[in-house]
């Protein structure tokens, strides 16, 4: 859950003068100020929630009868339902991030039959329950205006168009901008960052480069705060103008070492049979409630877990092979598994205002049970983190375990050695044992036949 002020008010909410998240007994609400009552209502009683809600375009709640006065600015109580872990863009894969900008637009064009508009078009109003992308932000609608612009036109171009655009001209992990640029990547750098040939794409030139330059060319000018009128005709063509550009953009995952792992492994198929066995009587003999897969390349063994019904969150530091998990997921309709990009040694950090806007990834923990396969030796060999603190660190974040140790007789081990010195003496299942066993109990262990890895379930002390 994200960091709390005294009152229980979650930062991440506090820029919205319409209302703010706030935690009672461990419950999430969203309280609704008496400024936003035109609009709340309207988006009731028009049909527009219903319509979205049933669709799954938008987050369900329940209006409370609250046992305590509220404040002044108060006007209604409501209870979302709840998301069981918040993601962030700069965690999802390049298609999440589309399907994300394509709800967003779909949400819009559903609006406007209501008469009502989107005025927040953030990336971060957008979570993943159940595989897709769906908004979480109520407060994000205001009634239609004949005339008006989009209001959040800006805000939608810097989440999702300018960094997809880059993802798919560029370099796809520049959607890591968003950590540096909270509210989405300014349009005069993806402008400049973007090739040339992209400024004759009818799709980008007016919504990114000509954006950009009229953006620079007003900047340090006095502007007439009287908006300019626009057909509802015209507001409508531009949604479809976005969506259209959106719909177009293209990045295909290359087989990299990770994404085709088990294409390369040195497992016998006997042997895989038994380690996937293995996990799923680990899996079993735990029960946990969700599971984060770490290092968990194209999902193979998240699966295990969420054909057992487990909310599974599949994490790997490889665009492609995140790419290729939520591909399969949405292909085979697969609601359980979550993948997300993630880089153990340089996770997500807290970000935003006082550095509390975005969690990092450490404060979303810690979860019931984690997975580690096939993970230890490059974190203690690639990256020269020896054991006690590998230890130390799967301590804070889970209270089950199923660990893989992979020794320095095994092949993998040898291509990472092969090009450096060997200077981890420690590096021993002696070692793993003993350092892990100051936080965990090693309750199971299981050699994986035709191997010299072992598998062990292990629990927090």
């Amino acid at each position: 859950m994200e960091k709390l002020e005294k009152n229980n008010k979650i930062l991440s909410s506090f820029r919205d003068p319409s209302g703010f998240l706030f935690i009672r007994d461990d419950l999430l609400y969203r309280q609704i100020n008496l400024k936003y009552k035109e609009d709340y209502d309207h988006l009731m009683s028009s049909g527009l929630y219903s319509a979205l809600v049933k669709e799954g375009l938008l987050i369900p709640h329940e209006e409370i009868i609250p046992t305590e006065g509220m404040d002044d600015i108060a006007y209604k109580i409501i209870k979302p339902e709840n998301i069981s872990f918040i993601s962030y863009p700069y965690e999802w894969s390049f298609s999440q991030l589309k399907d994300a900008a394509l709800t967003t637009l779909k949400i819009q064009k559903k609006a406007i039959e209501f008469g009502m508009s989107l005025k927040d078009a953030s990336a971060y109003n957008i979570q993943f329950k159940k595989g897709r992308p769906v908004l979480i932000d109520t407060l994000s609608f205001e009634k239609y205006k004949e005339g008006e612009p989009w209001v959040a036109y800006k805000q939608f171009c810097q989440h999702f168009l300018a960094p997809l655009a880059l993802m798919s001209h560029k370099n796809i992990c520049l959607n890591r901008l968003f950590q540096l640029y909270i509210d989405g990547v300014p349009l005069d750098l993806a402008s400049s960052l973007l090739p040339f040939s992209t400024r004759f794409s009818l799709s980008l030139f007016p919504h990114i480069h000509l954006h950009a330059k009229s953006q620079k060319h007003f900047a340090n000018k006095s502007v007439n705060m009287t908006r300019r009128k626009i057909s509802r005709l015209a507001f409508l063509g531009i949604i479809d103008s976005l969506e259209s550009a959106i719909k177009k953009m293209r990045w295909k995952p290359m087989g990299t070492e990770w994404a085709d792992y088990y294409n390369i492994t040195n497992y016998s198929s006997t042997a895989f049979q038994q380690k996937k066995e293995i996990v799923a009587n680990f899996l079993d003999k735990i029960g946990p409630t969700q599971v984060w897969d770490l290092g968990a390349n194209d999902g193979f063994f998240s699966r295990i877990a969420s054909q057992k019904g487990i909310p599974t969150i599949s994490f790997d530091i490889d665009p492609s092979a995140v790419e290729k998990n939520y591909l399969e997921c949405v292909a085979n309709g697969e609601d359980s598994i979550l993948p997300l990009l993630l880089d153990l040694t340089n996770p997500s950090p807290s970000i935003g205002w006082e550095n509390s806007e975005r969690d990092s990834w450490l404060k979303r923990g810690p979860v019931d049970a984690v997975l580690a396969l096939a993970l230890v030796h490059h974190l203690a060999i690639s990256n020269n983190v020896p054991l006690r603190k590998i230890a130390a660190f799967f301590s804070r974040i889970c209270f089950s375990l199923i660990i893989e140790f992979v020794p320095k007789t095994d092949s993998q081990v040898q291509k990472l050695l092969s090009t450096r010195e060997d200077i981890f003496p420690n590096y021993t299942q002696p070692a793993f044992e003993r350092e892990f066993g100051k936080y965990f109990t090693l309750e199971l262990s299981e050699k994986v036949s035709g191997s010299d890895r072992v598998i062990y379930l292990m629990r927090k002390r």
